[in-house]
């Protein structure tokens, strides 16, 4: 994140003192001692006001609809210049182009950006080394990520290697499952070996770095939000790894009760048993059988399936 800001106060010469005392001060460091405040040696209130203005010019006023941000970056694979990884690789990485010359951009490799207001190509940093603005108010320089709308709460995750948003405070990283979940289930979520470094089972897009929700299903397997709320309106309510149930049916479980119990077998069938295997608790039971459906004795669940019959 190493770069300057220019303290204006008037003569070109003075300018030029002054981004020689700012040079070793990071880019972060300047953008945060202008705002709280921070007056540089033999400064006025009036240089610290127009200095303040160069790093706020054209804020939320750039960007693409993933980022409001003052800068694009040029990208190392294929050295064309985009807003943002994810506008390169809508461009880059989709059924238009040959299949062969698919590809997405490696975020942590980009090493150029291009400042919005003076069309400056420079290094990766947070302010620009030739009009003195503030690219975006938050800034990583591992991720090279650049945004001003710092409502999302963006922070890094070491654990993760990325950045990620919602508050570092109400996240936790479970080493276990590689990824950052909410405080609330810090002691009650299933760890699953790298719950969020796969395809989501429904629209097979990598979840790790999936722009949309992603949720946790009761037996630890990750999905996109959409993708399960739509599930859910087909009436598919197991989890499509491990066929677990999604969400409470017992509900659903008492409505079979009463169909099993209002259409008895025929006497035919009256001693017929075989062997099911419970989706939810995982234990295997001989039990009667009905061609409505078969209830595990243990956990009471009609998430069945038969192994084998008698």
């Amino acid at each position: 994140m190493g770069s300057i800001v220019i303290e204006h106060s008037g003569t070109p010469r003075s300018e030029t003192i002054n981004m020689h005392n700012v040079i070793f001060m990071s880019d972060a460091d300047v953008v945060q001692n202008f705002h709280e405040g921070y007056l540089p040696e033999d400064g006025t209130r009036e240089e610290k006001s127009y200095s303040t203005e160069a790093l706020d010019r054209g804020y939320l006023e750039y960007g693409c609809s993933h980022y409001r941000r003052r800068c694009r970056i040029r990208a190392p694979c294929c050295n064309e210049i985009f807003v943002c990884r994810h506008c390169h690789n809508e461009a880059k990485n989709n059924i238009n182009i040959d299949q062969k010359l698919r590809h997405e951009i490696p975020r942590h490799k980009v090493e150029r950006v291009i400042c919005s207001l003076c069309d400056t190509e420079q290094e990766v940093r947070q302010v620009c080394i030739s009009c003195g603005v503030c690219m975006g108010k938050y800034f990583c320089e591992t991720c090279k990520l650049f945004d001003d709308d710092i409502s999302k709460r963006q922070y890094h995750c070491n654990g993760c290697g990325i950045c990620r948003i919602g508050g570092m405070e109400n996240f936790f990283h479970c080493s276990k499952c590689r990824c950052c979940y909410s405080v609330l289930l810090k002691k009650s979520h299933p760890c699953v070996e790298g719950a969020m470094h796969h395809d989501c089972p429904v629209c097979f897009e990598y979840l790790f770095e999936s722009v949309n929700d992603v949720t946790v299903m009761p037996c630890g397997h990750t999905i996109h939000q959409n993708c399960l709320k739509e599930m859910q309106e087909h009436y598919q309510y197991a989890c499509p790894l491990c066929s677990k149930s999604v969400c409470d049916m017992s509900k659903v479980w008492e409505k079979f009760d009463m169909e099993i119990a209002a259409a008895p077998m025929p006497e035919s069938y009256q001693d017929k048993k075989v062997w099911i295997l419970c989706n939810d608790c995982g234990i295997t039971s001989e039990v009667q059988f009905h061609f409505v459906a078969q209830k595990c004795p243990c956990c009471k669940s009609y998430n069945t399936r038969q192994t084998r019959g008698r």
